[in-house]
């Protein structure tokens, strides 16, 4: 789906937490099992090290603590919960029933499926029911890819990790705004890759890299232009921390300088759902971002899924 909302949406990330793993592997570390060297899987990824440990649940419940923390706000004020995640703890029920109770809320919660794109898909959603009449609504894209990972497989291996990344947002009259979105689909494309259940990542390594830069430029240039802005007024690109020479090549096809992109895909690489909220987190804990800055979430996943959202960011002692 494509649209704009007539009326800009007046929103707020009021706050943002982030969780990662204790253990770190590295790529000297991965070479000791597989035909491949540090060098080159950062020439072909960008990737340095990856967080590898606990469950989707618990490390959403830890992301959503913080931003909680962060936002200044009790559990009893969350009017909704929505978790992004293609590696839930359970078939049945959704990992968001668990993390709910965990955090003490009493809301309603669920979970959201659009594997690497569902953090974006679900603060568009969350954003939707903001405009409903929700006061404050929690966000959480997490995952624990390493639990579908074949880890004898060098090309896939190498390219994902475990983590979450959490934000509060709810309603703002004070500059900030959700100006665009951009949500799609392109089910045809699905097989390039999946994991069956009870099996692991298969990719098809060039062909998802090709598909990505075009998903990611498209749904990036559709939000942008539906937010009634250039790409030149762009201030900062959260992009999807698949791969860097994805990035690079989206972030020249988009039209804005490659310095404006948040990289954290060296220390976390492909976390998926996380992976947006992760390097939100890192450019904000960073003081990356300043009042009235306009901001790019773009990303892709399988399924093809494409998201992006441009966010005015609101004075900041709001």
């Amino acid at each position: 789906m494509n649209k704009a909302s007539e009326e800009h949406l007046g929103m707020r990330i009021s706050g943002w937490g982030v969780a990662l793993p204790e253990r770190i592997v590295t790529n000297d570390e991965l070479s000791q099992t597989l035909d491949t060297s540090n060098e080159w899987i950062l020439e072909r990824s960008g990737i340095a090290e990856r967080r590898i440990g606990g469950s989707t649940g618990s490390l959403a419940v830890e992301a959503g603590k913080l931003a909680l923390k962060s936002a200044g706000v009790g559990p009893e004020t969350i009017d909704l919960l929505i978790i992004a995640t293609t590696t839930p703890d359970d078939q049945i029920p959704a990992t968001s029933s668990k993390v709910q109770h965990e955090l003490g809320l009493s809301c309603g919660a669920m979970d959201i499926n659009a594997a690497c794109s569902g953090f974006v898909y679900s603060l568009v959603t969350g954003c939707g029911f903001l405009k409903a009449g929700c006061n404050r609504v929690l966000v959480i894209g997490a995952e624990t890819l390493s639990r579908f990972t074949n880890w004898e497989d060098r090309s896939t291996a190498i390219l994902f990790g475990d983590g979450a990344g959490a934000v509060v947002i709810e309603p703002s009259d004070a500059g900030g705004k959700l100006l665009g979105w951009d949500l799609s689909s392109s089910g045809e494309l699905r097989d390039i890759l999946h994991a069956v259940i009870g099996g692991t990542l298969y990719m098809a390594g060039s062909e998802v890299f090709r598909k990505a830069v075009i998903a990611m430029t498209e749904s990036g240039k559709s939000a942008i232009a539906k937010a009634g802005v250039s790409p030149e007024e762009i201030s900062l690109v959260i992009p999807h921390q698949a791969n860097i020479r994805i990035i690079e090549t989206s972030m020249k096809k988009l039209g804005i300088p490659l310095e404006r992109a948040v990289w954290v895909g060296d220390k976390t690489a492909n976390t998926s759902a996380a992976s947006i909220p992760i390097a939100l987190g890192h450019a904000l804990d960073n003081n990356q971002v300043a009042a009235n800055d306009l901001i790019l979430l773009v990303g892709f996943g399988a399924g093809m899924t494409a998201a992006s959202a441009v966010i005015q960011w609101g004075e900041i002692n709001e």
